[in-house]
């Protein structure tokens, strides 16, 4: 029987899975020649693998190696789903205890099992051919034979490099210069993008910052200020000249010259509306404005609906829960890279809320229904200036019952008479009672099924049901919190401010779109939620209609309680100033005032027209690469302790 050389199977492997792959997360073929050029490599050390041993051992090794890249493509399918990311070796550790939530992995597998299905296809296809293939060993001469042609294979991928490289998420940049798990995928596939994280990790990589361009005069006219008009700005006294000429380390003297040369955010007529007020401040889990609903959460829809109301914000995921926080704690962009070396490093978030808050003599603590030490959060809170933080295991399930879904109108009762009597309070919340997975069961989620008659009578799927369901408690939730600083006598002095930690990722497009007013998609709209800024004594809603994002959260909060804070350092930017607004998501595609840019392609708002369309995307796409960097070496670098010395 005529045998064929496994070298044929192997490419079928990689190509299939790289193609499938693409299909599946992206949705299209882009990248399809570079992913087949940089697979090369690939496919000859792994048929050289498979032929290094005796003829049985070659064969059990490719059944073997088939399962294991089969399991992993179906593993990155599986963790882009849930997360909106690609999985990068830099989340290992960043979640402890994750088998408390092995509901939430086992229902996001069956979710999948077709995906699995489709990507295990050839393991049966390897199953049904075997006898047909060739697991000889490998002669010595095809053995150099081979290695000289994976050596030739990389090297003439590494020339393909230079097509086009001028692009600011070029093939070049993105394999020497930019960390874009996303866009490094689509452009290499999994395997190449694999290795560069690997060596990355293993070896530290510093993305560049790419060279700042300054908004086109065409798109904006600058406007002269008035001759009797004085400005203020929302910036510090530091003398980034000084710490330029005495730095030697190039990464560093590049960012204090990006800083010196950033524009602060001015200083309106909002500043300082809540100086000396309390804060009461929540992330809210899984909260979305498709929860809101004036029969169900009459106290959501209160919220959102009096006092600031941001009709164009967005809360963006960036990995699950703690993406979430960090964004909206300190106002820069949470890489997996970044979330990593903010866990292990601990450095000091100079204008984070808790320092912030506290720098003024505030009384700062922090709560959660759920484990203390989740997300390192036992190690992370101080950096935000959270010393005072209580959750499940660190003390507060001697008051309230930490038993999966804890309630967060416990959570509520509980904690309030911590801090109801301090002289001034900035008080943060992580709440749990709106977490995944979303069915009636008490194994799964109990909330759901505490609240199921309320939304029973629904028109809607049982798990978009189970959804509001657990909206609810958050609803109830923020009822007693104001019903207590009402009786408290503080409710006037105190500002209530949300954020949603992510939108409900475990739902579809579809199950969403049930509930939402408008088609979501699944890359930018899918996020599109609400930021509450709520106090009893605005008497009329404040309406704004610039884009923002979780990242412009904590600026915001900066200038309305009028704490000093040098916006050049923040990536994030006072939604209530002159600032254009911009919303970025973690594939890089972004939301501006004049339109939204996904997929490589901008769609202008309605009536929106602008002089240079590519003039205008070259901009704001180098705008949001340079503040995915910095975030990311703010953190490594430990720049606050730095700069702010």
């Amino acid at each position: 029987m005529k045998k064929y050389n496994l070298i044929y199977y192997i490419s079928f492997l990689i190509f299939y899975l790289e193609l499938i792959s693409k299909i599946l997360i992206f949705k299209d073929f882009t990248g399809l020649g570079y992913t087949a050029f940089f697979s090369l490599p690939f496919i000859l050390i792994i048929y050289l693998l498979c032929r290094l041993f005796k003829e049985k051992g070659n064969r059990i090794f490719t059944i073997i190696l088939t399962i294991i890249l089969c399991a992993y493509y179906s593993f990155h399918n599986i963790f882009y789903n849930l997360f909106s990311n690609i999985f990068s070796f830099n989340t290992i550790g960043l979640a402890t205890n994750i088998g408390e939530f092995k509901l939430n992995i086992i229902d996001a597998i069956i979710k999948n099992i077709p995906t699995i299905m489709l990507l295990f296809l050839p393991l049966i296809f390897l199953l049904a051919i075997n006898k047909k293939l060739e697991y000889k060993h490998l002669s010595l001469k095809h053995f150099f034979i081979t290695i000289f042609l994976i050596i030739s294979t990389y090297l003439i991928s590494l020339m393909t490099l230079n097509i086009n490289s001028s692009n600011i998420y070029s093939a070049y940049n993105l394999y020497y210069n930019i960390n874009s798990e996303i866009k490094t995928v689509q452009k290499f596939g999994v395997l190449t993008y694999t290795r560069l994280d690997i060596k990355r990790i293993i070896f530290g990589f510093n993305e560049k910052l790419q060279t700042k361009i300054e908004m086109p005069e065409k798109i904006i006219p600058a406007e002269e200020p008035k001759e009797e008009e004085k400005i203020t700005y929302n910036e510090l006294t530091i003398d980034f000249d000084s710490l330029i000429a005495n730095e030697s380390n190039k990464t560093i003297k590049e960012m204090l010259e990006y800083f010196k040369n950033t524009n602060p955010t001015n200083q309106n007529k909002y500043t300082g509306m809540f100086k000396d007020k309390n804060l009461i401040f929540l992330l809210a889990e899984g909260f979305n404005m498709i929860a809101v609903s004036e029969e169900l959460t009459p106290t959501l829809y209160k919220l959102t609906h009096e006092g600031f109301v941001f009709n164009n914000f967005y809360s963006p995921v960036f990995l699950s829960t703690t993406g979430g926080e960090f964004q909206a704690t300190t106002g820069l962009i949470p890489t997996q890279e970044t979330l990593a070396s903010w866990k292990k490093n601990k450095p000091t978030i100079s204008f984070a809320l808790g320092n912030s808050f506290s720098n003024l003599g505030y009384s700062t603590q922090s709560y959660h229904d759920w484990t203390y030490n989740y997300y390192n959060r036992d190690k992370t809170m101080p950096t935000l200036g959270f010393n005072d933080y209580m959750a499940c295991g660190n003390g507060i399930e001697k008051m309230m019952s930490c038993k999966w879904l804890p309630s967060d109108i416990d959570l509520i009762n509980t904690t309030f008479p911590l801090y109801k009597d301090k002289e001034k309070f900035a008080t943060y919340y992580v709440t749990v009672s709106g977490h995944a997975p979303y069915a009636y069961n008490s194994t799964g989620n109990s909330i759901a099924l505490k609240n199921k008659d309320y939304v029973k009578d629904l028109p809607y799927s049982p798990n978009v049901l189970a959804y509001l369901a657990t909206q609810i408690e958050l609803d109830r939730a923020l009822e007693t919190l104001i019903n207590s600083l009402n009786e408290a006598g503080i409710l006037k002095d105190t500002v209530i401010a949300l954020v949603g930690d992510h939108y409900p990722y475990t739902l579809t497009t579809s199950e969403i779109d049930e509930i939402s007013s408008y088609p979501r998609d699944e890359i930018v709209e899918v996020n599109h939620s609400n930021f509450i800024i709520w106090n009893s004594e605005i008497k009329n809603p404040i309406t704004i209609d610039k884009v923002g994002s979780q990242i412009d959260v904590l600026p915001t909060l900066l200038n309305l309680f009028g704490i000093s804070y040098d916006s050049r350092l923040i990536m994030g930017k006072d939604i209530l100033s002159d600032e254009p607004g911009l919303a970025i998501f973690s594939n890089r595609s972004w939301v501006s005032d004049y339109g939204t840019y996904k997929n490589g392609h901008l769609t202008l708002k309605e009536n929106v027209t602008l002089p240079s369309e590519k003039e205008y995307i070259s901009y704001i796409n180098s705008e949001v690469s340079n503040r995915f960097t910095l975030s990311n070496n703010i953190i490594k670098y430990k720049m606050y302790d730095y700069i702010l010395k």
